[in-house]
C-alpha cells in the first residue's frame, strides 16, 4: 500500500522566544473538507485551555490560574507534540480511505507569547474497493455449510465473481478491513481452530498504477490445526480465599476414542456451594469441538451467578495461554464465592403532602440453598406530617364551593418485601435454559405487603405478587417476561371522601362513579413482555442508546377467574376478598398496553453530551371493561419526566390540575432533549456539568373513554385525544441545571420555565420551577 506524504513546515514567523512561554490560544484545520473539526479536535494533542460553554477563547479556569495560581495551568506550545498530531491526522486519514493524503502545519505569534497552530490538509481523493477475496479458508469438507455460513457473514458480502470472490464497490476503509479481519478470527475459533492469532488473518492492499484509487483486497488465512476441549478443572474458595480445598468431584467422560478426559471440581468447604451448580454452567465438555462462544458463554455465565467472582481463567495452570503441542486443550477455572450473608439499613427524607422521614433493613442471603438463590426480606416504614393549611388547600370543596379543612395529620405505611431468584430459568421455561439464544437467565418471585395512610382514605391492605423470567440473549438485548403480576388493594374511602365526591359532583354523575371506581377495593393482574436493547452506561449516559418496546395484557386473570371458577354461568366484573382478607369485593379491568421508549447519546465535544428521549404509550379496555386501573395509566410531570409540573399533575389534555377529576390517562406522548456540558473536573471528586433541557408531551384520555354527564362533558373532552388538537396541548418546559458527576452517582438540579403552559399559553409564566433528582432524568 502507498504511503501518504508527510509533510511539516514548521512554520514559525519570526518566533524566537523561548517555546515554554508560548501558550496556544487559537488550534484551526483547514482543507478538512470531508472530516469535522470536532473529529480532527478530539485526534490531536495540541490543544487550547478548556472553554467554558464551548464559547471560542473563553477559557476561565486559565485565567484564574494567571491570577490566583488556581485553576488550569497555561497549554504551552510542544513542537514534537505538533509533529506526533500531524502523524496522526495523516494515519487518521489514510485509515480513511485517502491514502495520498499531505498535512502541514504553520505555527503563528499574533501576539506576544500566543501563538495560534494550524493544522493544514490536502486529503486528495478517497480510495475505492474494487473487490475482495479469501485464500487459505479450510475446506471443511464433513461440513460444507460452514463455508457458506463463512461468506455470507462477510463485512464486503456482495455480488460473487468466483467461489471466493466478492466485486465490491465502496470506500476503503481501514476499520472495515479490521472488523473483517476479526469475524475471520472469531469464526475460525468458533469452528476448532484455537491457534490463529491476527497474524494469521492478513489483508493485502493491490493498487492499480493507471487507477491509483482503486484497490484489490486479498485476505490470506492461515488457520492451523483444528483442536478439541481438553480436561476441564474447577476450583471454588470460600469468601476467605483460602486455597485449601476439602472437597472434590471427578467425573470420567466415556467416548469411542481411548483418550482418558474427564471434570475435575474442587471447592472449600468455606464456599458454601453446591457442584451441580458449578458444573451447570459449562456450555461445552471435554473432547468437544474447540469453539471460543462456547468457552466465553461459559465464563459470562459463572460472572452473572450473584454469588462467586471469576478469579482466573485460562489454558494453563499458571497462565490464560494454550499449549498447542496436544490436540486438547484443558481448561482451567478459580472461582470465590462473595459473603453469604448481609444486612443493610437506610434513613431517609421525603415529601409529598408534608415533610416525613423514614427507615428501612434489609437482610440478603445470595446462596440460600447452595445453588446461588438469592433471597431478600426487606422493611420499610415512613411517617409524614401534614400541616392543617396544606390539607385544607388539596381537600376537596363542599357544597358551598369552600375547601374543607381537616386539621393536620400524620400519615403512616409501612412495607414488607420478600424477594426470591434462582439464574435459571424455572417452570414452565426450564427446558429452553440451554438453547442458543439464552447467554443467561434469571427467574424472579416477589411477594409485598403493604399498609398506608392516605388523605381521606386507607389502603388497609396491599399485596403484589410477581413472577418474572430474565433472559438475556447478548451483550446489549434483553427480554423481560412478568408471567404473573398481581395486585390485590383493599381500600377504605372514609364518609367524607365520599360526601366530598358527592358535594362537588353529584351522586350520580359520571365523575362520582369513576373516582370511586378507581379507590374501590380491587384485583388488578398483568401479563407483560419486554425487550430491551442498551449499550449505553446506565449511571453516565454519555454514550450510546437504549431502547425497550413492552406489550401487557391486563385483568386476564379475574377475568378467567370470573368466567370459569366463582360464578362459571355469569360474568360479574367483581370476585370475593381471597382468603377473608377483607368482607369487600374487588373490581377489574381488562386491557391491553403497549409503550415505546427510545434513548439517544451522543457525544458533540470531548466535554459536551446531546441525549435526547422519544416515548409513546396507549391503553385500551377491552371487552366488557371501560376504565384502566388508576395505577396502570399514563401520568406526566416531575424530576424525571416533564420538569415544570409537579409528578402526576400535567394533563390530561389541557386541563388545569386544579380541576382535574379523573387522573392519569391512557396515551401518553413525549420527546426530551439535553445538552450537558462539563466546565470543572475532579472538584470535590465529581465532574460538574451544566445542563439545558427541554421537555414537551402530555397525557389523554383515550378513545375508548366515555363521557355521560352533560354538566362536565366539556371538561372531560378537553382532556380528550383527538388528532386534530392533541399538538396543541403539548406542555413545554425548558431551563438549565447542574450536574455533579461522580463514579456511581449523579446529583441533578434542574431550574425550568413553562414555555408552554396549557393554561396560560406560550412565554406567559416567568416562574422558574425548581426539582431536584438523582442521576440523570433519562
Amino acid at each position: 500500500m502507498a504511503e501518504g506524504t508527510f509533510a511539516q513546515s514548521g512554520a514559525t514567523n519570526g518566533v524566537s522566544q523561548s517555546e515554554s512561554e508560548k501558550v496556544v490560544r487559537k488550534v484551526r484545520f483547514s482543507g478538512n473538507n470531508n472530516v469535522s473539526s470536532y473529529s480532527l479536535e478530539t485526534l490531536v494533542r495540541t490543544r487550547t485551555n478548556r472553554e467554558f460553554l464551548g464559547i471560542n477563547r473563553f477559557t476561565p479556569w486559565y485565567y484564574t490560574w494567571q491570577l490566583f495560581g488556581v485553576g488550569e495551568e497555561p497549554r504551552y506550545l510542544d513542537r514534537e507534540t505538533v509533529a506526533n498530531d500531524l502523524e496522526r491526522i495523516r494515519i487518521f486519514y489514510e485509515n480513511l480511505g485517502y491514502l495520498d493524503v499531505e498535512v502541514d502545519s504553520s505555527i503563528v505569534e499574533y501576539r506576544k507569547n500566543r501563538v495560534e497552530v494550524s493544522f493544514l490538509i490536502n486529503e486528495g481523493l478517497v480510495s475505492t474497493i474494487n473487490s475482495v477475496a479469501y485464500t487459505g479458508l479450510p475446506e471443511f469438507n464433513s461440513r460444507p455449510e460452514i463455508r457458506k455460513r463463512f461468506y455470507d457473514r462477510s463485512v464486503f458480502s456482495s455480488s460473487m465473481l468466483n467461489d471466493s470472490t466478492f466485486s465490491y464497490s465502496g470506500a476503503y476503509r481501514v476499520q472495515e478491513l479490521r472488523e473483517e479481519q476479526t469475524r475471520i478470527i472469531n469464526f475460525l475459533k468458533d469452528n476448532g481452530y484455537a491457534s490463529v492469532q491476527r497474524d494469521s488473518v492478513k489483508a493485502l492492499v493491490k493498487r492499480f498504477e493507471n487507477n491509483p484509487n482503486s484497490i484489490d483486497i486479498l485476505y490470506t488465512i492461515n488457520p492451523g490445526n483444528t483442536f478439541n476441549f481438553g480436561n476441564i478443572y474447577m476450583a471454588l474458595r470460600g469468601p476467605e480465599g483460602e486455597d485449601s480445598y476439602q472437597d472434590s468431584l471427578f467425573i470420567q467422560l466415556n467416548d469411542s476414542t481411548s483418550t482418558e478426559r474427564f471434570i475435575e471440581v474442587k471447592k472449600n468447604q468455606g464456599a458454601q456451594t453446591d457442584f451441580s451448580l458449578l458444573t451447570d454452567q459449562l456450555k461445552f465438555e471435554p473432547g468437544e469441538l474447540y469453539n471460543q462462544s462456547t468457552y466465553l458463554r461459559t465464563i459470562r455465565s459463572f460472572q452473572s451467578l450473584g454469588n462467586m467472582t471469576v478469579r482466573r481463567f485460562g489454558f494453563n495452570e499458571e497462565t490464560s495461554q494454550a499449549d498447542f503441542a496436544n490436540e486438547d486443550i484443558p481448561v482451567y477455572f478459580e472461582l470465590q464465592t462473595l459473603p453469604r450473608h448481609s444486612i443493610n439499613s437506610e434513613f431517609f427524607g421525603m415529601r409529598r403532602y408534608g415533610f416525613g422521614t423514614g427507615a428501612g433493613i434489609n437482610y440478603n442471603n445470595n446462596n440460600l440453598f447452595g445453588r446461588a438463590e438469592n433471597f431478600t426480606l426487606g422493611l420499610n416504614t415512613n411517617l409524614e406530617f401534614v400541616t392543617s393549611n396544606t390539607l385544607s388547600e388539596i381537600a376537596p370543596r363542599d357544597s358551598t364551593g369552600r375547601r374543607t379543612s381537616t386539621g393536620s395529620a400524620i400519615f403512616q405505611s409501612y412495607e414488607v418485601r420478600g424477594e426470591y431468584s434462582v439464574p435459571r430459568l424455572n417452570f414452565p421455561f426450564r427446558t429452553y435454559q440451554d438453547r442458543a439464544w439464552v447467554e443467561n437467565s434469571r427467574t424472579t418471585y416477589s411477594l409485598t405487603y403493604s399498609q398506608s395512610d392516605q388523605l381521606f382514605f386507607d389502603i388497609n391492605t396491599d399485596i403484589r405478587f410477581n413472577l418474572r423470567y430474565e433472559v438475556r440473549h447478548s451483550e446489549s438485548i434483553t427480554s423481560l417476561l412478568d408471567l404473573f403480576e398481581l395486585d390485590i388493594v383493599d381500600t377504605s374511602p372514609s364518609s367524607q371522601f365520599r360526601q366530598n365526591l358527592i358535594n362537588e359532583f353529584g351522586e350520580n354523575s359520571f365523575e362520582f362513579l369513576r373516582i370511586s371506581q378507581d379507590f374501590d377495593p380491587q384485583f388488578s393482574s398483568i401479563i407483560r413482555y419486554s425487550i430491551r436493547n442498551q449499550n449505553t452506561n446506565i449511571i453516565k449516559r454519555n454514550f450510546g442508546f437504549f431502547s425497550e418496546v413492552s406489550l401487557a395484557l391486563g385483568g386476564n386473570i379475574p377475568y378467567l377467574l370470573d368466567r370459569l371458577v366463582i360464578t362459571p354461568d355469569e360474568l360479574e366484573e367483581t370476585l370475593p376478598s381471597p382468603f377473608g382478607i377483607s368482607s369487600n369485593s374487588l373490581s377489574y379491568s381488562r386491557f391491553l398496553k403497549l409503550s415505546a421508549d427510545y434513548r439517544r447519546y451522543i457525544p458533540l465535544t470531548p466535554n459536551t453530551i446531546f441525549s435526547f428521549r422519544l416515548f409513546g404509550g396507549m391503553a385500551q379496555p377491552i371487552g366488557q371493561s371501560s376504565t384502566i386501573p388508576l395505577n396502570r395509566r399514563f401520568f406526566a410531570g416531575g424530576s424525571n419526566d416533564i420538569r415544570g409540573w409537579n409528578p402526576f399533575r400535567l394533563g390530561p389534555g389541557k386541563i388545569s390540575p386544579d380541576e382535574v377529576t379523573i387522573p392519569g390517562g391512557e396515551i401518553k406522548l413525549a420527546l426530551f432533549k439535553e445538552f450537558r456540558q462539563t466546565f470543572m473536573r475532579d472538584v470535590f471528586s465529581a465532574q460538574w456539568q451544566v445542563a439545558w433541557h427541554t421537555d414537551a408531551g402530555n397525557v389523554w384520555y383515550g378513545p375508548k373513554n366515555t363521557f355521560r354527564d352533560a354538566d362536565n362533558q366539556e371538561l372531560l373532552r378537553d382532556g380528550k385525544f383527538f388528532l386534530d388538537s392533541f399538538y396543541k396541548q403539548i406542555a413545554v418546559g425548558s431551563g438549565f441545571g447542574l450536574r455533579l458527576d461522580w463514579e456511581f452517582i449523579v446529583a441533578r438540579f434542574d431550574f425550568t420555565f413553562r414555555v408552554h403552559d396549557l393554561q396560560k399559553g406560550w412565554f406567559e409564566d416567568k416562574n422558574a420551577y425548581f426539582t431536584f433528582g438523582i442521576g440523570h432524568s433519562f
